[in-house]
């Protein structure tokens, strides 16, 4: 029409921040930290959309810069910003102390009271012991099971 074709290639930079602006929406409702480096990847290219880069240069620089960052940056800020999963309520009893209720003996379980919950558990090893009325550190839960050793012991 009117003597001029629209071509998308001559509006590359719009593309691209429109591809930004989708990866950004996507990651402030996701919150993964996975689709922000696509954005950050899509502004490099608007970049280069810019300063008159070929359609081929465009593509590697918003793939090298995404896939870059994502390897290389997203491992440090999830584990730094604590992303993806919070502890549920049982994985927050790691840690604690639990009042043994009833006397764990080698290869049988025994009981041990945690926050108001009775709890099955076995001791780190096999031959394990523990007293009735004595303390215990709960290291990890198997199953419905409880993992604990003495109170201290390292």
């Amino acid at each position: 029409m009117f003597g001029t074709e629209f071509q998308i290639t001559d509006h590359m930079a719009l593309v691209w921040i429109a591809i930004a602006i989708v990866f950004a929406v996507i990651e402030g409702f996701t919150l993964g930290l996975f689709t922000i480096w696509f954005a950050v990847g899509a502004a490099a290219a608007t970049l280069v959309a810019l300063l008159g880069g070929s359609m081929p240069v465009q593509v590697a620089v918003f793939l090298a810069v995404s896939l870059v960052l994502l390897v290389f940056t997203r491992p440090i800020l999830v584990k730094k910003l604590k992303v993806g999963r919070e502890k549920n309520n049982i994985e927050l009893i790691e840690g604690k102390t639990g009042l043994v209720t009833e006397a764990i003996e080698p290869y049988k379980s025994g009981l041990v009271k945690v926050d108001g919950v009775v709890w099955t558990v076995v001791g780190e090893d096999p031959g394990f012991t523990a007293d009735k009325g004595s303390e215990v550190e709960i290291i990890r839960i198997e199953g419905v099971k409880l993992i604990v050793k003495n109170k201290g012991a390292k």
